[in-house]
Protein backbone atom coordinates (compact mmCIF):
# COMPACT_ATOMS: atom_id res chain seq x y z
CA UNK A 1 0.00 0.00 0.00
CA UNK A 2 1.14 3.54 -1.17
CA UNK A 3 0.02 6.34 1.30
CA UNK A 4 -0.08 9.85 -0.18
CA UNK A 5 0.80 12.37 2.32
CA UNK A 6 0.47 16.43 2.01
CA UNK A 7 1.49 19.70 3.68
CA UNK A 8 -1.32 20.68 5.70
CA UNK A 9 -2.37 24.77 5.68
CA UNK A 10 -4.13 25.20 9.33
CA UNK A 11 -1.98 23.25 12.11
CA UNK A 12 -3.55 20.84 13.95
CA UNK A 13 -6.29 21.63 16.09
CA UNK A 14 -8.36 19.47 18.87
CA UNK A 15 -8.24 16.82 21.09
CA UNK A 16 -7.88 12.82 21.08
CA UNK A 17 -7.77 10.04 23.44
CA UNK A 18 -4.40 7.77 22.43
CA UNK A 19 -5.11 3.52 22.24
CA UNK A 20 -3.76 2.20 24.85
CA UNK A 21 0.14 1.15 25.39
CA UNK A 22 1.05 -1.71 23.72
CA UNK A 23 3.80 -2.41 26.32
CA UNK A 24 1.44 -2.79 29.18
CA UNK A 25 -0.99 -4.39 27.05
CA UNK A 26 1.45 -7.20 26.50
CA UNK A 27 2.26 -7.52 29.99
CA UNK A 28 -1.45 -7.81 31.37
CA UNK A 29 -2.26 -10.50 29.26
CA UNK A 30 0.90 -12.39 30.38
CA UNK A 31 0.52 -11.52 34.29
CA UNK A 32 -3.17 -12.09 34.73
CA UNK A 33 -2.03 -15.59 32.61
CA UNK A 34 -0.68 -16.26 35.59
CA UNK A 35 -2.89 -15.09 38.56
CA UNK A 36 -5.33 -17.46 40.03
CA UNK A 37 -8.65 -16.14 39.42
CA UNK A 38 -10.40 -13.37 37.15
CA UNK A 39 -8.64 -10.31 36.28
CA UNK A 40 -10.66 -7.74 33.96
CA UNK A 41 -8.46 -5.55 31.42
CA UNK A 42 -9.74 -2.38 30.55
CA UNK A 43 -8.66 -0.55 27.41
CA UNK A 44 -6.52 -3.09 25.98
CA UNK A 45 -4.09 -2.34 22.85
CA UNK A 46 -5.96 -3.27 19.34
CA UNK A 47 -2.19 -3.50 17.49
CA UNK A 48 -1.46 -6.73 16.11
CA UNK A 49 1.61 -7.33 18.42
CA UNK A 50 -0.31 -7.30 21.49
CA UNK A 51 -3.35 -9.59 19.42
CA UNK A 52 -0.14 -11.90 18.98
CA UNK A 53 0.08 -12.33 22.96
CA UNK A 54 -3.45 -13.15 23.55
CA UNK A 55 -3.66 -15.91 21.08
CA UNK A 56 -0.61 -17.08 22.34
CA UNK A 57 -2.00 -17.63 25.85
CA UNK A 58 -5.31 -18.98 24.93
CA UNK A 59 -2.93 -21.84 23.22
CA UNK A 60 -1.46 -22.27 26.58
CA UNK A 61 -4.90 -22.87 28.16
CA UNK A 62 -5.84 -19.51 29.49
CA UNK A 63 -9.89 -18.48 29.42
CA UNK A 64 -9.82 -15.18 27.88
CA UNK A 65 -12.70 -13.35 26.64
CA UNK A 66 -13.86 -10.12 24.92
CA UNK A 67 -16.20 -8.17 27.03
CA UNK A 68 -16.50 -5.23 24.38
CA UNK A 69 -13.90 -3.48 21.78
CA UNK A 70 -11.33 -3.03 24.74
CA UNK A 71 -12.31 -5.03 27.48
CA UNK A 72 -10.71 -8.82 28.75
CA UNK A 73 -12.15 -10.87 31.23
CA UNK A 74 -8.99 -13.44 31.75
CA UNK A 75 -9.85 -16.79 33.53
CA UNK A 76 -7.04 -18.20 34.63
CA UNK A 77 -6.22 -21.36 37.56
CA UNK A 78 -2.20 -19.92 37.19
CA UNK A 79 -1.26 -22.50 35.68
CA UNK A 80 -0.32 -22.97 31.88
CA UNK A 81 -0.56 -25.95 29.71
CA UNK A 82 0.59 -27.35 26.47
CA UNK A 83 -2.22 -28.02 23.53
CA UNK A 84 -0.17 -31.14 22.21
CA UNK A 85 1.28 -34.29 24.01
CA UNK A 86 4.32 -33.44 22.23
CA UNK A 87 6.67 -29.67 21.63
CA UNK A 88 3.89 -27.50 20.21
CA UNK A 89 4.87 -23.90 17.90
CA UNK A 90 2.82 -20.90 19.77
CA UNK A 91 3.49 -18.32 17.31
CA UNK A 92 4.63 -14.49 18.22
CA UNK A 93 3.40 -12.70 14.83
CA UNK A 94 5.74 -10.07 14.55
CA UNK A 95 6.22 -9.08 18.18
CA UNK A 96 9.59 -9.49 19.80
CA UNK A 97 7.90 -8.34 23.01
CA UNK A 98 5.70 -11.53 22.63
CA UNK A 99 8.60 -13.63 21.96
CA UNK A 100 11.40 -12.71 24.59
CA UNK A 101 9.08 -12.04 27.72
CA UNK A 102 7.66 -15.46 27.15
CA UNK A 103 10.71 -17.19 26.46
CA UNK A 104 10.63 -16.00 30.11
CA UNK A 105 7.53 -17.88 31.25
CA UNK A 106 8.16 -20.96 28.73
CA UNK A 107 11.33 -21.87 30.18
CA UNK A 108 10.56 -22.92 33.22
CA UNK A 109 7.44 -25.05 32.24
CA UNK A 110 7.04 -29.01 32.17
CA UNK A 111 6.39 -29.04 29.28
CA UNK A 112 8.06 -28.34 25.78
CA UNK A 113 7.26 -25.41 22.89
CA UNK A 114 8.05 -23.58 19.98
CA UNK A 115 8.49 -20.19 19.44
CA UNK A 116 8.03 -19.16 15.95
CA UNK A 117 7.34 -15.36 14.18
CA UNK A 118 7.43 -13.95 11.01
CA UNK A 119 10.27 -13.14 8.73
CA UNK A 120 11.12 -10.04 10.45
CA UNK A 121 11.02 -11.42 13.84
CA UNK A 122 12.95 -14.19 12.62
CA UNK A 123 15.78 -11.81 11.91
CA UNK A 124 15.48 -10.27 15.32
CA UNK A 125 18.84 -11.11 18.39
CA UNK A 126 17.50 -13.83 20.37
CA UNK A 127 21.24 -14.60 22.28
CA UNK A 128 20.22 -11.92 24.07
CA UNK A 129 17.69 -13.54 26.70
CA UNK A 130 18.96 -17.00 25.51
CA UNK A 131 22.08 -16.31 27.27
CA UNK A 132 20.96 -15.42 30.88
CA UNK A 133 18.28 -17.85 30.53
CA UNK A 134 20.69 -20.64 29.97
CA UNK A 135 22.31 -19.44 32.99
CA UNK A 136 18.99 -20.27 35.12
CA UNK A 137 19.04 -23.32 33.72
CA UNK A 138 17.06 -23.09 30.57
CA UNK A 139 17.36 -25.22 27.82
CA UNK A 140 16.85 -23.37 24.43
CA UNK A 141 17.79 -24.30 20.80
CA UNK A 142 17.87 -21.50 17.90
CA UNK A 143 18.87 -20.86 14.70
CA UNK A 144 21.89 -18.66 14.73
CA UNK A 145 20.94 -17.02 17.77
CA UNK A 146 17.17 -16.69 15.75
CA UNK A 147 14.25 -17.74 15.80
CA UNK A 148 12.09 -20.28 16.20
CA UNK A 149 13.17 -20.85 19.55
CA UNK A 150 13.05 -24.53 20.80
CA UNK A 151 12.50 -24.72 24.24
CA UNK A 152 12.42 -27.75 26.88
CA UNK A 153 10.89 -27.11 29.80
CA UNK A 154 13.03 -27.52 33.25
CA UNK A 155 13.01 -26.44 36.82
CA UNK A 156 15.11 -23.05 36.95
CA UNK A 157 17.70 -21.21 39.22
CA UNK A 158 17.97 -17.91 40.24
CA UNK A 159 20.99 -15.95 39.17
CA UNK A 160 22.53 -12.67 39.34
CA UNK A 161 23.04 -11.05 35.74
CA UNK A 162 24.71 -7.76 34.80
CA UNK A 163 23.34 -7.08 31.84
CA UNK A 164 25.73 -4.95 29.12
CA UNK A 165 22.64 -3.74 27.63
CA UNK A 166 19.74 -1.68 28.89
CA UNK A 167 16.77 -3.46 27.16
CA UNK A 168 13.23 -3.92 29.06
CA UNK A 169 12.71 -6.78 27.52
CA UNK A 170 15.96 -8.46 28.57
CA UNK A 171 15.04 -7.36 31.49
CA UNK A 172 11.40 -8.36 31.84
CA UNK A 173 12.45 -11.93 30.13
CA UNK A 174 14.73 -12.54 33.25
CA UNK A 175 12.44 -11.16 35.66
CA UNK A 176 9.60 -13.47 34.48
CA UNK A 177 11.59 -16.33 34.65
CA UNK A 178 12.73 -15.66 38.06
CA UNK A 179 8.76 -15.82 39.31
CA UNK A 180 9.23 -19.40 38.79
CA UNK A 181 13.31 -19.82 39.90
CA UNK A 182 14.47 -21.33 42.88
CA UNK A 183 16.31 -18.84 45.09
CA UNK A 184 16.40 -14.93 44.47
CA UNK A 185 16.98 -13.98 40.97
CA UNK A 186 18.92 -10.27 40.28
CA UNK A 187 19.25 -8.24 37.28
CA UNK A 188 21.58 -5.23 36.83
CA UNK A 189 21.46 -3.41 33.76
CA UNK A 190 23.90 -0.25 33.19
CA UNK A 191 21.04 2.72 32.27
CA UNK A 192 17.21 1.91 34.03
CA UNK A 193 15.18 0.74 30.99
CA UNK A 194 11.55 0.95 31.13
CA UNK A 195 10.00 -0.64 34.23
CA UNK A 196 6.57 -1.29 33.01
CA UNK A 197 7.21 -4.69 34.53
CA UNK A 198 8.17 -4.25 37.66
CA UNK A 199 5.07 -1.55 38.52
CA UNK A 200 3.16 -4.52 37.43
CA UNK A 201 4.33 -7.20 39.48
CA UNK A 202 4.06 -4.88 42.42
CA UNK A 203 0.58 -3.59 41.37
CA UNK A 204 -0.32 -7.81 41.31
CA UNK A 205 1.34 -8.30 44.83
CA UNK A 206 4.64 -9.42 44.10
CA UNK A 207 7.75 -8.15 46.75
CA UNK A 208 10.63 -6.43 44.40
CA UNK A 209 13.46 -5.14 45.73
CA UNK A 210 14.52 -2.01 43.43
CA UNK A 211 17.93 -0.25 44.06
CA UNK A 212 19.03 1.89 41.00
CA UNK A 213 19.41 0.14 38.01
CA UNK A 214 19.47 -3.46 39.80
CA UNK A 215 15.92 -5.65 40.49
CA UNK A 216 15.56 -8.51 42.72
CA UNK A 217 12.88 -10.87 42.64
CA UNK A 218 11.77 -14.28 44.53
CA UNK A 219 9.32 -17.22 43.26
CA UNK A 220 6.43 -15.50 43.85
CA UNK A 221 2.81 -15.96 43.31
CA UNK A 222 0.30 -13.10 41.75
CA UNK A 223 -2.82 -11.91 42.98
CA UNK A 224 -6.02 -11.71 40.20
CA UNK A 225 -6.56 -7.94 39.81
CA UNK A 226 -8.31 -6.03 37.69
CA UNK A 227 -6.02 -4.10 35.26
CA UNK A 228 -6.85 0.23 33.60
CA UNK A 229 -4.12 0.34 30.57
CA UNK A 230 -2.81 3.76 30.16
CA UNK A 231 -2.32 5.23 26.75
CA UNK A 232 0.50 4.61 25.16
CA UNK A 233 3.40 7.56 25.33
CA UNK A 234 5.09 5.88 21.91
CA UNK A 235 2.05 6.25 19.89
CA UNK A 236 1.54 9.90 21.15
CA UNK A 237 4.88 10.59 20.60
CA UNK A 238 4.06 11.12 16.56
CA UNK A 239 1.43 13.85 17.70
CA UNK A 240 3.70 15.52 19.68
CA UNK A 241 6.16 15.96 16.93
CA UNK A 242 3.81 16.81 14.44
CA UNK A 243 2.28 19.78 16.64
CA UNK A 244 5.45 21.05 17.73
CA UNK A 245 6.48 20.63 13.58
CA UNK A 246 3.47 21.82 11.83
CA UNK A 247 2.41 25.63 11.83
CA UNK A 248 -0.82 27.31 13.97
CA UNK A 249 -1.03 23.50 15.90
CA UNK A 250 -2.72 23.36 18.75
CA UNK A 251 -3.66 20.20 20.80
CA UNK A 252 -4.63 17.67 23.92
CA UNK A 253 -3.86 14.34 23.64
CA UNK A 254 -5.63 12.78 26.76
CA UNK A 255 -4.83 9.82 28.64
CA UNK A 256 -1.31 9.31 27.85
CA UNK A 257 1.52 7.12 30.31
CA UNK A 258 4.16 9.28 31.35
CA UNK A 259 6.25 6.70 33.35
CA UNK A 260 9.22 7.75 33.66
CA UNK A 261 11.38 5.57 32.41
CA UNK A 262 9.34 6.20 29.13
CA UNK A 263 8.71 9.51 28.93
CA UNK A 264 11.69 10.78 27.52
CA UNK A 265 10.58 12.29 24.56
CA UNK A 266 8.75 14.83 26.47
CA UNK A 267 12.18 15.55 28.23
CA UNK A 268 14.09 16.14 24.70
CA UNK A 269 11.10 18.10 22.96
CA UNK A 270 11.37 20.14 26.31
CA UNK A 271 14.73 20.58 26.07
CA UNK A 272 14.65 21.82 22.34
CA UNK A 273 12.15 24.81 23.71
CA UNK A 274 9.07 22.28 22.79
CA UNK A 275 5.59 24.17 23.92
CA UNK A 276 4.54 21.46 26.31
CA UNK A 277 2.33 21.33 29.25
CA UNK A 278 1.53 18.23 31.49
CA UNK A 279 -2.21 18.60 32.41
CA UNK A 280 -4.15 16.43 35.10
CA UNK A 281 -1.24 13.48 36.13
CA UNK A 282 -2.77 10.87 38.11
CA UNK A 283 -2.35 6.68 38.54
CA UNK A 284 -4.14 4.15 37.10
CA UNK A 285 -2.70 0.67 38.19
CA UNK A 286 0.50 1.74 39.34
CA UNK A 287 1.52 4.16 36.36
CA UNK A 288 1.32 7.70 36.10
CA UNK A 289 -0.99 8.98 33.59
CA UNK A 290 -2.12 12.87 32.38
CA UNK A 291 -3.23 14.88 29.60
CA UNK A 292 -0.63 16.69 27.60
CA UNK A 293 -0.81 20.00 25.91
CA UNK A 294 1.29 20.39 22.41
CA UNK A 295 1.40 23.69 20.35
CA UNK A 296 3.46 24.49 17.65
CA UNK A 297 7.17 25.54 18.56
CA UNK A 298 8.49 28.12 15.76
CA UNK A 299 12.28 28.59 17.73
CA UNK A 300 13.33 25.05 18.89
CA UNK A 301 17.25 24.43 19.16
CA UNK A 302 19.39 21.27 18.29
CA UNK A 303 20.22 18.91 21.52
CA UNK A 304 21.78 16.00 22.05
CA UNK A 305 20.52 12.52 22.90
CA UNK A 306 22.72 9.67 24.41
CA UNK A 307 23.56 7.78 27.61
CA UNK A 308 20.53 7.33 29.87
CA UNK A 309 18.12 9.19 27.29
CA UNK A 310 18.67 6.58 25.04
CA UNK A 311 16.51 3.40 26.83
CA UNK A 312 13.58 6.27 27.73
CA UNK A 313 13.33 6.69 24.33
CA UNK A 314 14.72 4.30 22.15
CA UNK A 315 11.35 3.73 19.90
CA UNK A 316 10.54 7.38 19.12
CA UNK A 317 13.91 7.61 17.87
CA UNK A 318 12.75 8.13 13.96
CA UNK A 319 10.24 10.85 14.90
CA UNK A 320 12.78 12.53 16.75
CA UNK A 321 14.57 12.73 13.65
CA UNK A 322 12.23 14.85 11.98
CA UNK A 323 11.59 16.66 15.03
CA UNK A 324 15.40 17.20 14.83
CA UNK A 325 15.10 18.36 11.45
CA UNK A 326 12.81 22.05 12.35
CA UNK A 327 15.24 22.53 15.32
CA UNK A 328 17.77 25.48 14.75
CA UNK A 329 21.18 24.17 15.16
CA UNK A 330 23.02 20.77 15.25
CA UNK A 331 20.93 17.68 16.82
CA UNK A 332 23.07 14.64 17.69
CA UNK A 333 21.91 11.39 18.35
CA UNK A 334 24.26 8.64 20.10
CA UNK A 335 24.75 5.11 22.09
CA UNK A 336 21.72 3.93 20.35
CA UNK A 337 23.43 1.10 18.08
CA UNK A 338 20.07 -1.01 19.18
CA UNK A 339 18.26 0.84 16.78
CA UNK A 340 20.29 -1.55 14.25
CA UNK A 341 18.22 -4.42 15.78
CA UNK A 342 14.90 -3.84 15.23
CA UNK A 343 11.83 -4.27 12.85
CA UNK A 344 14.42 -3.08 10.10
CA UNK A 345 18.21 -1.15 11.00
CA UNK A 346 16.54 1.93 11.84
CA UNK A 347 19.68 4.13 11.72
CA UNK A 348 20.55 3.09 8.35
CA UNK A 349 16.84 3.39 6.73
CA UNK A 350 16.10 7.28 8.86
CA UNK A 351 19.01 8.50 7.14
CA UNK A 352 18.71 7.31 3.96
CA UNK A 353 15.05 8.21 3.64
CA UNK A 354 14.88 11.42 5.36
CA UNK A 355 17.58 12.47 2.99
CA UNK A 356 15.13 11.97 -0.34
CA UNK A 357 13.27 14.79 0.99
CA UNK A 358 16.52 17.10 1.93
CA UNK A 359 16.72 16.70 5.47
CA UNK A 360 20.24 17.01 6.25
CA UNK A 361 21.32 13.81 8.21
CA UNK A 362 24.76 11.79 8.47
CA UNK A 363 24.67 8.14 9.64
CA UNK A 364 27.11 7.17 12.25
CA UNK A 365 27.82 4.22 14.05
CA UNK A 366 25.30 4.59 16.62
CA UNK A 367 23.74 6.64 15.46
CA UNK A 368 23.31 10.03 13.09
CA UNK A 369 23.47 13.49 13.32
CA UNK A 370 20.89 16.21 12.24
CA UNK A 371 21.90 20.02 11.05
CA UNK A 372 18.53 21.71 11.52
CA UNK A 373 16.22 24.41 10.35
CA UNK A 374 15.85 22.57 6.95
CA UNK A 375 13.14 23.33 4.61
CA UNK A 376 11.81 19.75 3.39
CA UNK A 377 11.34 19.29 -0.15
CA UNK A 378 9.52 16.27 -0.02
CA UNK A 379 8.22 15.01 -3.81
CA UNK A 380 9.49 11.23 -3.15
CA UNK A 381 8.56 8.18 -2.90
CA UNK A 382 10.12 6.80 1.07
CA UNK A 383 9.72 3.32 1.70
CA UNK A 384 8.99 2.14 5.57
CA UNK A 385 10.86 -1.52 5.15
CA UNK A 386 8.13 -3.34 6.95
CA UNK A 387 9.00 -0.53 9.88
CA UNK A 388 5.64 0.19 11.05
CA UNK A 389 7.78 3.29 13.37
CA UNK A 390 9.07 4.44 10.26
CA UNK A 391 6.19 4.25 8.05
CA UNK A 392 4.56 6.95 11.01
CA UNK A 393 7.39 8.95 11.49
CA UNK A 394 7.51 9.72 7.45
CA UNK A 395 3.53 10.74 7.70
CA UNK A 396 4.79 13.12 10.04
CA UNK A 397 7.37 14.68 7.85
CA UNK A 398 4.92 14.90 5.37
CA UNK A 399 2.81 17.55 7.22
CA UNK A 400 5.48 20.52 5.99
CA UNK A 401 6.85 19.18 2.69
CA UNK A 402 6.93 21.76 0.34
CA UNK A 403 5.36 18.76 -2.29
CA UNK A 404 3.27 15.74 -1.55
CA UNK A 405 5.42 12.15 -0.94
CA UNK A 406 4.64 9.22 -0.94
CA UNK A 407 4.92 6.09 1.70
CA UNK A 408 5.49 2.74 0.23
CA UNK A 409 4.25 -0.45 2.69
CA UNK A 410 1.82 2.21 5.10
CA UNK A 411 -0.06 -0.98 5.95
CA UNK A 412 2.36 -1.43 8.41
CA UNK A 413 1.55 1.02 10.86
CA UNK A 414 -1.53 -1.93 11.62
CA UNK A 415 1.23 -3.60 13.45
CA UNK A 416 1.22 -1.15 16.20
CA UNK A 417 -1.58 1.55 15.43
CA UNK A 418 -4.43 0.47 13.46
CA UNK A 419 -6.15 4.30 14.59
CA UNK A 420 -3.25 6.19 13.48
CA UNK A 421 -3.85 7.53 10.54
CA UNK A 422 -7.86 8.41 11.49
CA UNK A 423 -6.69 9.57 14.57
CA UNK A 424 -4.36 12.10 12.50
CA UNK A 425 -7.54 13.12 9.99
CA UNK A 426 -9.45 14.11 13.24
CA UNK A 427 -7.11 17.03 14.14
CA UNK A 428 -6.82 18.45 10.65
Amino acid sequence: MIKQVSKIQNGLKGEIEIPADKSISHRAIMLSSLAKGKSIIRNFSQGADCKSTLELFKLLGVEINYLDDKTLEVLSNGELTSNSNNIYAYPCGNSGTTMRLVSGILAGQKFNSILTGDESLSRRPMRRIIEPLTLMGAKIEAINGHAPLTITGKPLQGITYQSQLSSAQVKSCILLAGLNADGKTIYIEPSKSRDHTEKMLQYLGVEINIDGNMVEIMKSELEAKDIDIVGDISSAAFFIVAALITPKSDIIIKNVGINPTRSGIIDVAKRMNGQIKILDEKEKSGEKVADIRIKYSENLIGTIIEGDDIPRLIDELPVIAVLASQADGTTLVRNAEDLRNKEADRISCIVSELKKIGIDITETRDGFVINGKTKINGDAELECYHDHRLAMSFYVAGLICEKEIAINGFEWTKISFPEFESLMNNLT
